[in-house]
């Protein structure tokens, strides 16, 4: 097990503690707080570049003007001995001073905490503790806490569009999101024809929803977008090799393709991707490639134009 038990880091095989009859079962976050006092300076988010639950908030963050208002740490591309870590010491306010380790900032909310230490985390730095360890809890944190402080009303979970978030949300995740993971963390063959066969034909039903519609819940550009674009963009570059989930490509989809390339071109969205990182990250994961070779391709440009405006979008709705 790699985590914490009773506040004491223990280093082993990374998700093995995840692992049930062959299969991967995601360990539940922990710290749920979803009510915060807006404040300026006061909230920090632990990331890094590769992993895509955290790379939503990144996401929100930059959509929703927030880089002066919450402070970002991001860790070292490949997870340590010690788990998620950081090159440099990282100031987490006055209560826990510099940290080196994720870990840290867990113990410090929770002395005897036992589980797995991840990224995301939204820390308070005047409290000296975790708010949120749970990404799509984060994001819709970001999404209104904040908006009387920036005057940024864009509103990704909008009251009208909800039931259709909701129910895009519930197909994508187990099947797509946490599917690639299943997938390549499988440890029978059984349990990975399962993962990637459900894996692909939700891929293959989300292809053909595209094809009449812009983005995901219809004309409005929403969270669900930004929760499926973060499996997408990983997909050719990681998931596709070093997961073996490579029935198809996304490239190899029409209308998925086009639409990643339009999320990555929206405004800001390109600077929160590093697809170095992903590929250190998870081609380093030794267990997986035991060799540690990162590969050099594959080549492709998601600058290249998209056919997305030929459908109607009304962009984003306001709050």
């Amino acid at each position: 097990m790699s985590g914490l038990v009773e506040g004491k880091w223990v280093n082993g095989d990374v998700a093995a503690e995840e692992i049930k009859n062959g299969a991967f079962h995601r360990e539940e976050t922990k710290f749920r707080t979803t009510s915060l006092r807006a404040e300026s300076g006061r909230y920090q988010l632990f990331v890094s570049w590769l992993c895509p639950w955290a790379s939503r908030t990144l996401i929100f963050r930059k959509l929703k003007g927030l880089e002066r208002i919450i402070s970002l740490s991001v860790a070292e591309a490949k997870i340590g001995d010690n788990g998620w870590q950081f090159t440099a010491p990282q100031d987490a306010g006055e209560h826990v001073g510099p940290i080196r380790y994720l870990h840290q900032l867990y113990t410090a909310s929770h002395a005897r905490y036992t589980g797995k230490v991840s990224v995301p985390v939204l820390w308070d730095r005047k409290d000296g503790r975790i708010i949120n360890n749970e990404s799509a809890d984060i994001i819709r944190i970001l999404n209104h806490a904040f908006d009387d402080l920036t005057g940024n009303r864009d509103d990704f979970y909008p009251a009208p569009l909800r039931a259709q978030i909701d129910h895009w949300n519930d197909i994508i995740y187990p099947n797509i999101n946490n599917g690639v993971y299943r997938t390549g963390f499988a440890k029978t063959q059984a349990s990975y024809d399962e993962a990637v066969s459900a894996l692909f034909s939700t891929l293959d039903i989300v292809e053909a929803h595209l094809a009449g519609q812009r983005y995901i819940a219809g004309e409005y550009l929403t969270e669900a977008d930004w929760r499926l674009f973060v499996t997408l963009v990983r997909f050719d570059i990681a998931y596709h090799g070093a997961f073996k989930c490579n029935i198809r490509r996304i490239e190899d989809y029409p209308n998925l393709s086009n639409y990643l390339r339009e999320l990555y071109q929206w405004p800001g969205v390109a600077e929160t991707v590093n697809e170095q990182h992903i590929k250190t990250g998870y081609y380093g994961i030794l267990w997986l490639n035991p060799t540690g070779i990162i590969p050099q391709g594959p080549a492709f440009d998601l600058r290249r134009p998209h056919d997305r405006d030929r459908l109607t979008g009304k962009g984003i709705m306001q709050r």
